[in-house]
């Protein structure tokens, strides 16, 4: 992983949008005062890939992200791995509880053609977005997040990380790193093509066993039996010619005793109709009975006629109806006129009873009145009594008092306010009463002269008995002139039911007559001729048709019927053997060459036909050709059987093997222990250089662990933990270049974040000599986060990182080399 472009905003103590150009430059330095936010940018870089940072001390926490005053950020990195162009976008937001989260994470492979300004633009396919973004930046950059923390970022505090790690975590780190996973992969593909390989060769053994059949025996006895059928169907076309000949003759057989049967059919359905012999009287008495009942209509009409005239002549019944009407309104008039003037006489007489009881409810009120004052003035002197003293002044009459008065106790005020109010209330119900009854008299007394005007403006009466003698007259002219209504309709209907079974008589004549004819006809056409002597003694043709008299022509046409029917009994007995020596000789032959096809083992349908044998020998020889091309194929098969059999058993040895030599617990222990001997080699040459020749490196026999050996002390091996500061720093510098160089040759950056100012003058050089000659020597970023002068006085590329109140800055310098 080679970052080219690194931009934050809002990302810690950068405040202000800053994007740092990493694209020209192999080897750089951040420099700047403590708390500048030097180590934010190398920050930048983890966050970007992984979502978090080493030195904020849980993984995956994104709080420290965002500065407390600042409510969202974010930080976007171009990078190159393994050939490839990539960018990563993190955004970080804070939520209304105060709290940081992750608003939006995508990871892109971009163009690597397009500008670097530009690149964020020139996407070719989106890789991963949200909680996907890190496993595919661990995909990308071939390392897990603890891993890239020891050997591509180094931050404050943990260069010894790799230095102190247990073996098994190194084993970890170098598998990644040298992709030794690959070799278990493989070990894993092979044990999966071994296993399909048998399953493979098993199933071709199962198919090979169900074609155990397949032999060169029974491909010969097939080929036999195809050249038998191939003759008899050759052979097959006379017999086949001669059943089709004794099929027609059956044929002609039935149809000439189907005719038979037919012509006897018809003459026994043949039957005369039973109103046949009785039609004749029927017609006659129908007729007379047509004329009788037309003179009987005629008269009844004439009597309508008149009745309807009578009627006319007594005029219309509406205007005797009108005045009856209106002397029967007027007699209801002059009983409501009536009533209501006796109901408002009677009204009047009652006012005086209820003014009477209305001025008594008022004295009896103004009684209770005046029986409540004096009550009160009582309470009132009561009261004041005890104010009274003697000698002093009346408060009423302002004479002294000369002795105290006595005084009982008044009776209850309450009550006294109780029947006040219930006199006046009885005073207010007679008011009430006589003002309703006042107005319910005058309104009585307007309603009778009203009612009497009405009936004074209505014109004289007429004579009752004489306007209803003349309706019950009209009424009874009506009554006439419906009864003869009535009689001409009832006539009518029997005239026509009478006509209606004339006509049906005549119907069923005529339908009798064409019954008859048909059956006549019938007769005529009717298939099968018979014997000539039976031709001669039934009459060749039925008799002729006498049109006179219907019952008579029926007579003689059932007659010549009977002698008909016996002539044709005897044709079809004569049919029937006829038929059933046509069938004895086609059974014979068939039988014959059912025998010849089951020879052959053609079992033909019972009673087959002759083009169903021939089917059945062309099937059989088809099934036969079918069969031999099929067994055939299966010997092919057989053979690419055994072929494959024989192949996947080789392929599944082999893989075998190669999950032997590939097991993990042996291959990748060896790979990874020759890994780090060369790892721990090559740093031991450049701790000898940083430490003027007094440390090496080593690895412990038994555990595997990292010793140093101490040349000042006799080559004394002891643990690296006995190190000092400064002599840990040279030591896991020495590792972490070893990684970067020796080992891990993919890895295309390294970042080391502090720890030079432990190193005296001479150390220092020597470890800058060395990361000199390391930027120089391979195509390899290597960024340093230092304090001292010295150091980044010789570096060819610094970013200065400086702070004010408006956050964290970054500027580019340089010197020439």
């Amino acid at each position: 992983m080679r970052p080219l472009l690194l931009h934050l905003d809002h990302f810690g103590s950068f405040r202000d949008p800053v994007t740092v150009d990493f694209s020209d430059t192999d080897y750089f330095a951040l420099v700047g005062p403590t708390g500048a936010g030097k180590s934010t940018i190398i920050d930048a870089v983890c966050f970007a890939l992984y979502g978090t940072v080493p030195r904020w001390g849980r993984e995956g926490a994104v709080a420290h992200a965002l500065a407390p005053s600042v409510a969202a950020g974010k930080v976007a990195m171009v990078f190159d791995s393994d050939g490839r162009r990539y960018g990563v976008v993190r955004a970080m937001v804070r939520d209304a509880k105060g709290a940081v989260r992750t608003k939006e994470a995508r990871l892109d492979e971009l163009d690597p053609a397009a500008p670097l300004e530009q690149a964020f633009e020139a996407v070719v396919k989106p890789l991963a977005e949200g909680e996907g973004v890190t496993p595919e930046a661990q995909r990308v950059t071939g390392l897990e997040y603890r891993f890239f923390t020891q050997c591509v970022v180094l931050p404050q505090g943990r260069f010894a990380e790799f230095l102190h790690a247990a073996p098994r975590e190194r084993q970890d780190l170098l598998v990644q790193l040298l992709d030794a996973d690959v070799y278990e992969l493989i070990r894993q593909r092979a044990a999966r093509e071994e296993e399909s390989a048998r399953q493979e060769a098993s199933f071709a053994r199962d198919q090979l066993a169900k074609l155990s059949g397949a032999s060169e025996e029974a491909e010969r006895e097939l080929a036999e039996r195809m050249e038998a059928l191939r003759r008899l169907s050759d052979a097959i076309g006379a017999d086949l010619d001669l059943l089709r000949a004794r099929e027609g003759d059956i044929r002609r057989a039935e149809q000439e005793r189907a005719a038979v049967a037919e012509r006897q059919a018809v003459l026994a359905r043949l039957a005369m109709p039973e109103a046949v012999p009785t039609l004749a009287s029927a017609r006659r008495a129908a007729a007379e009975a047509v004329e009788t009942l037309a003179r009987e209509v005629a008269t009844l009409e004439a009597d309508e006629h008149e009745a309807f005239e009578a009627l006319a002549a007594l005029g219309d019944r509406g205007a005797p109806r009108a005045e009856l009407a209106a002397l029967d309104a007027r007699e209801r008039l002059a009983a409501d006129a009536a009533r209501t003037r006796a109901e408002a006489e009677a009204a009047v007489t009652g006012l005086a009873g209820l003014a009477a009881a209305a001025e008594t409810a008022e004295q009896a009120a103004g009684a209770a009145e005046e029986r409540r004052e004096r009550l009160r003035d009582a309470h009132a002197a009561a009261h004041l009594v005890h104010r009274l003293a003697v000698g002093e002044p009346c408060p009423v009459c302002h004479h002294p008092v000369a002795e105290l008065p006595l005084h009982r106790s008044p009776a209850d005020m309450r009550t006294a306010d109780r029947a006040l109010a219930q006199a006046r209330e009885q005073a207010q119900r007679a008011r009430a009463a006589h003002a309703k009854a006042e107005t319910s008299a005058s309104l009585l007394a307007r309603q009778a002269d009203g009612l009497e005007s009405q009936l004074a403006a209505l014109p004289a009466p007429g004579d009752r008995a004489e306007l209803e003698a003349r309706l019950a007259e009209i009424a009874k002219a009506d009554a006439v002139a419906g009864e003869a209504r009535a009689a001409v309709r009832a006539a009518r209907g029997r005239l026509q039911r009478a006509r209606d079974h004339a006509g049906q008589v005549e119907h069923q004549t005529a339908s009798a007559w064409q019954a008859l004819e048909s059956a006549r006809d019938r007769l005529l056409v009717s298939g099968g001729r018979l014997d000539p002597v039976q031709e001669e003694s039934s009459g060749d043709a039925p008799p002729p048709l006498v049109r006179d008299d219907l019952h008579r022509a029926w007579e003689e046409l059932l007659a010549w019927r009977d002698r008909a029917a016996e002539a044709a009994r005897a044709a079809l007995a004569a049919r029937e053997r006829q038929l059933a020596e046509a069938r004895d000789r086609l059974a014979a032959d068939r039988r014959r060459l059912a025998e010849r096809l089951a020879e052959h083992g053609v079992v033909p349908p019972r009673d087959a036909s002759p083009d169903q044998l021939g089917a059945a020998v062309a099937g059989a020889l088809a099934r036969a050709e079918s069969d031999l091309d099929r067994l055939r194929e299966e010997r092919r098969r057989a053979a690419d059987l055994e072929q494959r059999v024989a192949m996947k058993e080789h392929e599944a040895k082999v893989a075998h093997e190669l999950a032997l030599r590939l097991r993990a617990n042996a291959f990748e222990r060896w790979l990874c222990a020759e890994a780090l001997a060369v790892l721990v080699a090559t740093a031991s040459e450049t701790l000898r250089e940083l430490s003027d020749g007094q440390y090496e490196l080593a690895l412990a026999d038994r555990t595997g662990d990292i010793e140093v050996i101490d040349h000042a002390e006799a080559g004394l091996r002891r643990s690296a933990r006995t190190l000092s500061g400064g002599e840990t720093f040279q030591a896991a510098l020495a590792l972490a270049l070893a990684l970067s160089g020796a080992v891990a040759k993919s890895l295309d950056s390294i970042f080391l974040d502090e720890g030079f100012g432990t190193l005296d003058p001479a150390t220092l050089d020597t470890v800058a000599t060395t990361l000199e000659r390391l930027a120089a020597g391979q195509d390899r970023m290597i960024g340093l986060v230092t304090h001292v002068p010295a150091l980044a006085e010789r570096v060819p590329v610094r970013f200065e990182v400086s702070r004010d109140g408006k956050g964290s800055h970054v500027r580019k310098s340089g010197i020439a080399l």
